[in-house]
């Protein structure tokens, strides 16, 4: 297995403290928890359902750094993806820098690995599509476009120079069955243009499936 977490080298409660000169911008959750610090679990529910950019880049320390989950991908197949730097500074999308990028076909195709594949152990796979499932700061995106009924687990991203962007698996069955990739950048749209603009896009592929 490639996850530490499923290979026992890393426990999900182990805590994980902190201090004011890790802070980074938007850090919602983990700047509340200076004193206590936070579990791994708690670290990777900050990160997923609040996009905790602090707590994205202490859970990327855990695991080695941007090179090694660059070579986590590679090991996993997706040699588009990768990661640079750390946040907030990989959000800069600076036309022609490879750092820090995808392609929505690598990102989907990873993402679909992670959620349906046998990557992750069946725990495991849970898990992460609970986190997904539970985002809190995705609702004008997808899920303004969602059909009643329809299941969705996502996770949504902007950066500098228009950029914004979406993964989720959904579905009208309950399970995540249905893959989308969506990027947008090089605009002067403000967020909640680009927020509109992905909706708009999740709807004409909802319909046409």
């Amino acid at each position: 297995r490639y996850i530490p977490y499923d290979a026992g080298q890393e426990q999900l409660g182990r805590r994980i403290h902190y201090s004011q000169n890790d802070l980074v911008e938007y850090s919602p959750v983990t700047e509340k928890h200076l004193t206590d610090g936070m579990t791994v679990r708690e670290l990777c529910s900050a990160a997923i359902t609040m996009s905790d950019n602090t707590a994205a880049n202490l859970l990327l320390t855990t695991i080695g750094g941007p090179k090694e989950l660059t070579a986590f991908l590679h090991n996993m197949g997706d040699h588009v993806t990768r990661l640079d730097r750390w946040e907030p500074e990989l959000n800069e999308a600076i036309p022609n820098d490879e750092r820090d990028t995808t392609m929505p076909v690598a990102m989907a195709t990873t993402l679909r690995k992670l959620l349906t594949g046998e990557l992750l152990t069946l725990a495991s796979r849970q898990q992460l599509i609970d986190w997904m499932e539970a985002d809190k700061v995705a609702g004008p995106l997808l899920r303004s476009a969602l059909p009643a009924g329809w299941f969705i687990a996502d996770k949504s991203g902007a950066g500098e120079r228009g950029s914004r962007g979406i993964i989720a698996a959904l579905g009208p069955d309950g399970k995540p069955s249905r893959i989308v990739v969506i990027y947008t950048t090089g605009s002067q749209a403000t967020m909640d243009e680009r927020n509109r603009q992905i909706a708009e896009i999740g709807a004409s592929l909802i319909k046409h499936w």
